[in-house]
């Protein structure tokens, strides 16, 4: 009998990429929006904060959806 779910390992090991990605490209985003605050004018600091803790938060969910997915049994 030949095994009929031979994709479930690739869905996997694609939707781990696809984690990863998302969450460097979110931990450059965080990386941005530090810099826009330690760049920011007075009138600008609080929106420019903001928006780095935002990025955190986008950085954190990002990083628990990669935490949830199953690892690849490949070494």
């Amino acid at each position: 009998m030949f095994p009929t779910d031979r994709t479930a390992p690739l869905f996997a090991v694609r939707s781990r990429i696809r984690a990863l990605e998302t969450w460097r490209e979110a931990a450059r985003l965080v990386s941005t929006r530090w810099e826009l605050f330690l760049d920011a004018e007075p009138e600008t600091r609080k929106w420019a904060y903001a928006s780095y803790l935002a990025a955190l938060d986008a950085e954190e969910a990002a990083a628990a959806d990669m935490a949830g997915l199953p690892l690849s049994n490949a070494a």
